[in-house]
């Protein structure tokens, strides 16, 4: 059975488990809005310890790539980059709404919260999803919700309870192993709140 590390800090927490086969072995939810990198590595460490497990012991790792935020996922993603090249194991990238949705009868509208009372949110209703949207909180597109859709994730206008969503990234990666798969990348759905200044820079002297 494959043995899947997964992580995740595409939003105010450190989330991370460690899967073999269909069992959580060991699994991790610190919340932080700050000091995610230099605490996941530590906590991967503390997971697998936990379930007397090693590096090289490895099947895969699996990482979720957002929507969240934005320092955060790319926190993840490049960790996952790195430990993949170092380890030579495959690495897959999960979106939240793939976490939310998988194993759930369909359709469901998987949401996620976002800044400035807003909500991400993907409808899944057959094979392949449809288009990941921002819209406010409490404004669900009439269209995108048809009657018997399952609501899943932050309900419009609240934030979801506390939840660790690195299970479900690794089973998610479980199930699309043995598949070619794109090397994980951040998946935003909104710009980056910082900005790059508009003066231009100084001129370099000889």
């Amino acid at each position: 059975m494959a043995l899947i590390l997964a992580f995740d800090t595409s939003a105010p927490h450190c989330a991370a488990a460690l899967l073999d086969g269909d069992t959580v072995l060991a699994e991790r939810l610190e919340p932080m809005a700050r000091g995610q990198a230099e605490r996941l590595v530590p906590l991967l460490e503390e997971v697998l310890a936990e379930a007397g497990r090693g590096w090289s012991d490895l099947s895969a790792l699996a990482v979720g790539v957002g929507p969240g935020n934005f320092t955060g996922i790319r926190i993840s993603v490049s960790l996952a980059r790195g430990l993949a090249l170092g380890l030579q194991r495959p690495v897959l990238g999960v979106t939240g709404f793939e976490a939310l949705a998988h194993g759930r009868p369909r359709p469901l509208l998987a949401t996620l919260p976002a800044p400035r009372d807003q909500l991400y949110g993907q409808l899944f209703s057959g094979e392949t999803p449809g288009e990941a949207q921002l819209f406010p909180a409490g404004e669900i597109p009439a269209g995108l919700t048809p009657d018997g859709t399952l609501l899943l994730g932050a309900a419009p206008g609240a934030l979801p309870a506390a939840r660790n969503p690195a299970p479900q990234i690794a089973r998610v990666a479980a199930s699309r192993l043995g598949t070619t798969q794109p090397a994980p990348a951040p998946f935003y759905l909104r710009p980056a709140d910082a900005a790059p200044p508009r003066d231009a820079p100084p001129r370099i002297l000889p």
